[in-house]
């Protein structure tokens, strides 16, 4: 019984999503997009993102919280989220990039999500 029940919580909690070790390192691996593959709106908060702004949302770069779980555990404040514009939306859309870094001109990581924090990609250059 508590093996049937483990294997049912290990589903509902995310059982077989990418181990969180696929976002470390410097080769590109499963879990990853390069920056060049993203729309051109990714691109271009990209950009922002590394030159300080200005943002056109009042959301960006507030802190993200993380509380999905699925990014690389830090203290609370490491990550901060930016919104990438979607055509033809009336709000803010789906699609985020969220850095982590001290610095948030010059973070450590950067993470795209299409789906609002259901998955992520690490961006590499």
């Amino acid at each position: 019984m508590a093996a049937v029940l483990a294997g049912a919580l290990g589903v509902a909690l995310g059982a077989g999503a990418p181990a969180r070790e696929s976002f470390r390192g410097s080769a590109p691996a499963a879990g990853t997009v390069a920056l060049a593959a993203l729309p051109a709106e990714a691109q271009h908060t990209e950009r922002l993102i590394r030159s300080g702004g200005p943002f056109p949302y009042a959301k960006d770069g507030t802190v993200f919280g993380n509380r999905e779980r699925l990014l690389p555990s830090h203290p609370r404040g490491y990550y901060r989220e930016y919104t990438v514009p979607t055509p033809g939306s009336r709000d803010r859309g789906a699609r985020r990039i969220v850095c982590g870094g001290v610095q948030p001109r010059e973070p450590e990581a950067c993470f795209y999500t299409e789906d609002h924090y259901a998955s992520f990609r690490r961006i590499v250059k």
